[in-house]
Protein backbone atom coordinates (compact mmCIF):
# COMPACT_ATOMS: atom_id res chain seq x y z
CA UNK A 1 0.00 0.00 0.00
CA UNK A 2 1.35 3.48 -0.84
CA UNK A 3 1.97 6.15 1.76
CA UNK A 4 -1.24 7.30 3.43
CA UNK A 5 -0.01 10.12 5.67
CA UNK A 6 1.06 12.92 3.34
CA UNK A 7 1.22 16.53 4.43
CA UNK A 8 3.33 19.57 5.16
CA UNK A 9 4.62 21.92 7.81
CA UNK A 10 1.76 24.40 8.02
CA UNK A 11 1.88 27.94 9.45
CA UNK A 12 0.13 28.35 12.80
CA UNK A 13 -0.85 32.00 12.37
CA UNK A 14 -3.68 32.77 14.78
CA UNK A 15 -3.22 29.53 16.72
CA UNK A 16 -1.81 26.03 16.34
CA UNK A 17 -5.26 24.74 15.42
CA UNK A 18 -5.16 26.81 12.22
CA UNK A 19 -2.28 24.69 10.94
CA UNK A 20 -4.63 21.70 10.93
CA UNK A 21 -7.46 23.63 9.28
CA UNK A 22 -5.28 25.05 6.49
CA UNK A 23 -3.50 21.73 6.08
CA UNK A 24 -6.79 19.95 5.57
CA UNK A 25 -7.83 22.59 3.04
CA UNK A 26 -4.90 21.70 0.75
CA UNK A 27 -5.34 17.95 1.15
CA UNK A 28 -3.00 17.04 4.01
CA UNK A 29 -3.62 13.87 5.99
CA UNK A 30 -0.83 14.78 8.44
CA UNK A 31 0.74 18.09 9.45
CA UNK A 32 3.77 19.48 11.24
CA UNK A 33 3.53 22.59 13.42
CA UNK A 34 5.48 24.96 15.62
CA UNK A 35 3.78 25.27 19.01
CA UNK A 36 5.74 28.50 19.55
CA UNK A 37 8.17 30.68 17.59
CA UNK A 38 11.23 28.62 16.56
CA UNK A 39 13.41 31.73 16.77
CA UNK A 40 12.54 32.75 20.34
CA UNK A 41 13.10 31.20 23.76
CA UNK A 42 9.97 32.67 25.28
CA UNK A 43 6.60 31.10 24.51
CA UNK A 44 3.01 31.80 25.42
CA UNK A 45 1.33 29.50 27.95
CA UNK A 46 -1.00 26.93 26.43
CA UNK A 47 -4.53 27.65 27.63
CA UNK A 48 -7.54 25.35 27.87
CA UNK A 49 -9.12 27.35 25.03
CA UNK A 50 -6.10 26.74 22.77
CA UNK A 51 -6.21 23.01 23.47
CA UNK A 52 -9.96 22.89 22.85
CA UNK A 53 -9.57 24.68 19.50
CA UNK A 54 -6.79 22.28 18.51
CA UNK A 55 -8.77 19.16 19.37
CA UNK A 56 -11.87 20.52 17.67
CA UNK A 57 -9.86 21.13 14.49
CA UNK A 58 -8.66 17.54 14.64
CA UNK A 59 -12.21 16.25 15.00
CA UNK A 60 -13.54 18.37 12.16
CA UNK A 61 -10.73 17.52 9.73
CA UNK A 62 -9.96 13.94 10.78
CA UNK A 63 -6.25 14.81 10.95
CA UNK A 64 -4.92 12.91 13.95
CA UNK A 65 -1.28 12.68 12.86
CA UNK A 66 0.36 15.89 14.06
CA UNK A 67 4.10 16.36 14.57
CA UNK A 68 5.77 19.30 16.31
CA UNK A 69 9.17 20.81 15.50
CA UNK A 70 11.07 22.40 18.36
CA UNK A 71 13.07 25.63 18.43
CA UNK A 72 16.01 26.17 16.09
CA UNK A 73 17.85 27.72 19.04
CA UNK A 74 18.18 24.45 20.94
CA UNK A 75 21.67 22.95 21.26
CA UNK A 76 21.78 20.09 23.75
CA UNK A 77 25.57 19.90 23.63
CA UNK A 78 26.35 23.62 23.75
CA UNK A 79 29.84 24.12 25.27
CA UNK A 80 28.48 26.99 27.37
CA UNK A 81 26.71 25.50 30.40
CA UNK A 82 24.13 28.28 30.55
CA UNK A 83 23.20 27.82 26.88
CA UNK A 84 23.00 24.07 27.33
CA UNK A 85 20.71 24.46 30.34
CA UNK A 86 18.58 26.95 28.43
CA UNK A 87 18.34 24.47 25.56
CA UNK A 88 17.24 21.69 27.90
CA UNK A 89 14.60 23.91 29.45
CA UNK A 90 13.46 24.94 25.97
CA UNK A 91 13.05 21.34 24.90
CA UNK A 92 11.25 20.44 28.11
CA UNK A 93 8.86 23.32 27.49
CA UNK A 94 8.18 22.08 23.95
CA UNK A 95 7.48 18.55 25.16
CA UNK A 96 5.16 19.85 27.86
CA UNK A 97 3.23 21.95 25.31
CA UNK A 98 2.93 18.93 23.03
CA UNK A 99 1.59 16.84 25.92
CA UNK A 100 -1.12 19.44 26.57
CA UNK A 101 -2.18 19.46 22.91
CA UNK A 102 -1.97 15.69 22.64
CA UNK A 103 0.86 15.82 20.07
CA UNK A 104 2.91 12.66 20.52
CA UNK A 105 6.06 13.53 18.51
CA UNK A 106 8.48 16.44 18.53
CA UNK A 107 11.31 16.75 16.00
CA UNK A 108 14.65 18.21 17.11
CA UNK A 109 17.95 19.03 15.42
CA UNK A 110 19.57 18.10 18.77
CA UNK A 111 22.83 20.05 18.60
CA UNK A 112 26.16 21.19 17.18
CA UNK A 113 29.48 20.47 18.87
CA UNK A 114 30.88 23.97 18.12
CA UNK A 115 34.49 22.86 18.14
CA UNK A 116 34.32 20.32 20.95
CA UNK A 117 34.50 17.43 18.51
CA UNK A 118 31.90 14.84 17.56
CA UNK A 119 32.48 12.43 20.45
CA UNK A 120 32.21 15.16 23.07
CA UNK A 121 29.15 16.59 21.35
CA UNK A 122 27.36 13.25 21.16
CA UNK A 123 28.11 12.60 24.81
CA UNK A 124 26.65 15.98 25.68
CA UNK A 125 23.49 15.28 23.69
CA UNK A 126 23.07 11.89 25.34
CA UNK A 127 23.40 13.34 28.85
CA UNK A 128 21.07 16.25 28.10
CA UNK A 129 18.33 14.29 26.36
CA UNK A 130 18.30 11.66 29.11
CA UNK A 131 17.61 14.33 31.70
CA UNK A 132 14.98 15.96 29.47
CA UNK A 133 13.18 12.65 28.98
CA UNK A 134 13.39 11.86 32.69
CA UNK A 135 11.67 15.16 33.53
CA UNK A 136 8.91 15.30 30.90
CA UNK A 137 5.60 13.53 30.14
CA UNK A 138 5.84 9.98 28.80
CA UNK A 139 3.26 10.69 26.09
CA UNK A 140 5.73 12.52 23.83
CA UNK A 141 8.55 10.95 21.80
CA UNK A 142 11.58 12.99 20.73
CA UNK A 143 12.59 12.47 17.10
CA UNK A 144 16.26 13.09 16.37
CA UNK A 145 16.33 14.73 12.94
CA UNK A 146 18.95 13.80 10.39
CA UNK A 147 20.91 16.94 9.50
CA UNK A 148 22.95 18.03 6.50
CA UNK A 149 26.06 18.32 8.70
CA UNK A 150 26.34 22.02 8.03
CA UNK A 151 28.98 23.66 10.22
CA UNK A 152 29.47 21.53 13.33
CA UNK A 153 25.92 20.12 13.36
CA UNK A 154 25.72 16.56 14.60
CA UNK A 155 23.25 13.84 13.55
CA UNK A 156 24.34 13.96 9.88
CA UNK A 157 25.44 10.32 9.97
CA UNK A 158 23.22 7.38 10.83
CA UNK A 159 26.01 6.33 13.21
CA UNK A 160 25.30 9.42 15.33
CA UNK A 161 21.70 8.35 15.90
CA UNK A 162 22.80 4.80 16.62
CA UNK A 163 25.33 6.10 19.16
CA UNK A 164 22.70 8.10 21.05
CA UNK A 165 20.26 5.19 21.05
CA UNK A 166 22.96 2.89 22.37
CA UNK A 167 24.02 5.39 25.03
CA UNK A 168 20.40 5.62 26.25
CA UNK A 169 19.92 1.84 26.04
CA UNK A 170 17.27 2.10 23.34
CA UNK A 171 15.09 4.53 25.25
CA UNK A 172 11.45 3.99 24.16
CA UNK A 173 10.84 7.74 23.79
CA UNK A 174 13.60 8.28 21.26
CA UNK A 175 12.94 8.02 17.53
CA UNK A 176 14.21 9.45 14.26
CA UNK A 177 12.93 11.97 11.73
CA UNK A 178 14.64 11.49 8.35
CA UNK A 179 14.96 14.50 6.05
CA UNK A 180 15.54 13.58 2.40
CA UNK A 181 17.33 16.85 1.60
CA UNK A 182 19.53 16.58 4.67
CA UNK A 183 20.69 12.99 4.17
CA UNK A 184 21.43 13.71 0.51
CA UNK A 185 23.48 16.79 1.39
CA UNK A 186 25.21 14.73 4.08
CA UNK A 187 26.37 12.21 1.45
CA UNK A 188 23.67 9.52 1.26
CA UNK A 189 22.69 9.00 -2.38
CA UNK A 190 18.99 8.20 -2.83
CA UNK A 191 18.52 9.16 -6.50
CA UNK A 192 18.18 5.70 -8.07
CA UNK A 193 16.39 2.51 -7.03
CA UNK A 194 19.79 0.95 -6.26
CA UNK A 195 21.13 3.79 -4.11
CA UNK A 196 17.74 4.31 -2.44
CA UNK A 197 17.70 0.64 -1.45
CA UNK A 198 21.31 0.72 -0.24
CA UNK A 199 20.85 3.87 1.84
CA UNK A 200 17.75 2.60 3.62
CA UNK A 201 19.36 -0.79 4.18
CA UNK A 202 22.14 1.09 5.98
CA UNK A 203 19.56 3.04 7.97
CA UNK A 204 17.82 -0.18 8.98
CA UNK A 205 21.11 -1.86 9.90
CA UNK A 206 22.34 0.96 12.12
CA UNK A 207 19.09 2.39 13.51
CA UNK A 208 16.15 0.20 12.56
CA UNK A 209 12.93 1.14 10.77
CA UNK A 210 11.03 0.77 14.02
CA UNK A 211 12.68 4.03 15.14
CA UNK A 212 11.63 5.98 12.03
CA UNK A 213 8.55 7.99 13.02
CA UNK A 214 8.47 10.88 10.52
CA UNK A 215 9.97 11.84 7.14
CA UNK A 216 10.68 15.38 5.99
CA UNK A 217 10.16 15.29 2.23
CA UNK A 218 12.30 17.88 0.47
CA UNK A 219 14.40 18.10 -2.67
CA UNK A 220 17.85 19.71 -2.36
CA UNK A 221 19.16 22.86 -3.99
CA UNK A 222 22.70 21.67 -3.35
CA UNK A 223 24.51 18.56 -4.52
CA UNK A 224 25.35 15.23 -2.95
CA UNK A 225 27.69 15.53 0.04
CA UNK A 226 27.82 19.34 0.01
CA UNK A 227 26.68 19.49 3.66
CA UNK A 228 24.53 22.52 2.81
CA UNK A 229 20.89 22.59 3.96
CA UNK A 230 18.79 24.22 1.24
CA UNK A 231 15.35 22.79 0.46
CA UNK A 232 13.91 22.77 -3.06
CA UNK A 233 10.49 21.89 -4.45
CA UNK A 234 10.12 18.25 -5.41
CA UNK A 235 11.74 17.50 -8.75
CA UNK A 236 13.32 20.95 -8.96
CA UNK A 237 16.52 20.13 -7.08
CA UNK A 238 19.48 17.79 -7.22
CA UNK A 239 17.56 14.73 -5.96
CA UNK A 240 14.82 14.54 -8.60
CA UNK A 241 11.40 12.95 -8.89
CA UNK A 242 12.39 9.27 -8.86
CA UNK A 243 13.31 9.33 -5.17
CA UNK A 244 9.93 10.66 -4.11
CA UNK A 245 8.09 8.19 -6.33
CA UNK A 246 10.06 5.38 -4.65
CA UNK A 247 9.41 6.83 -1.21
CA UNK A 248 5.63 7.01 -1.37
CA UNK A 249 5.34 3.55 -2.93
CA UNK A 250 7.59 1.78 -0.41
CA UNK A 251 5.34 -0.14 2.00
CA UNK A 252 7.72 0.59 4.86
CA UNK A 253 6.47 4.21 4.71
CA UNK A 254 2.75 3.44 4.43
CA UNK A 255 1.88 4.70 7.91
CA UNK A 256 4.75 7.12 8.54
CA UNK A 257 3.94 10.85 8.17
CA UNK A 258 5.72 12.19 5.08
CA UNK A 259 5.81 15.96 5.48
CA UNK A 260 6.86 18.70 3.09
CA UNK A 261 9.06 21.54 4.32
CA UNK A 262 9.31 23.25 0.96
CA UNK A 263 8.27 26.87 0.51
CA UNK A 264 4.50 27.26 0.87
CA UNK A 265 4.27 30.60 -0.94
CA UNK A 266 2.71 30.64 -4.45
CA UNK A 267 0.90 27.37 -3.71
CA UNK A 268 4.22 25.58 -3.30
CA UNK A 269 2.86 23.08 -0.78
CA UNK A 270 -0.20 22.46 -2.92
CA UNK A 271 1.87 21.59 -5.99
CA UNK A 272 4.32 19.40 -4.08
CA UNK A 273 1.53 17.58 -2.25
CA UNK A 274 -0.33 16.97 -5.51
CA UNK A 275 2.86 15.52 -6.97
CA UNK A 276 3.31 13.13 -4.02
CA UNK A 277 -0.30 12.01 -4.27
CA UNK A 278 0.02 11.44 -8.01
CA UNK A 279 3.15 9.34 -7.45
CA UNK A 280 1.24 7.30 -4.86
CA UNK A 281 -1.83 6.92 -7.09
CA UNK A 282 -4.01 8.69 -4.54
CA UNK A 283 -6.93 10.98 -5.26
CA UNK A 284 -5.74 14.59 -5.55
Amino acid sequence: MPAQLLGAHMPATGGVHNAIVTGHAIGCTAVQVFTSSPQMWKSKPVTDEMVAAFKNAQRETGITEVVSHDSYLINLCAPDDAKRKQSMEGMKGEIERCALYGIDRVVSHMGAHMGQGEECGLQGIAESIKQVLDETPDSVTVLMETTAGQGSSLMARFEHHAWILEALKGHPRLGVCLDTCHIFAAGYDIRTPETFTATFAEFDRLIGFDRLKTVHCNDSKKGLGTRVDRHAHLGEGEIGDETFRLLVNDERFTNIPILLETAHEDDGHVKDLQKLKAFAGLTI
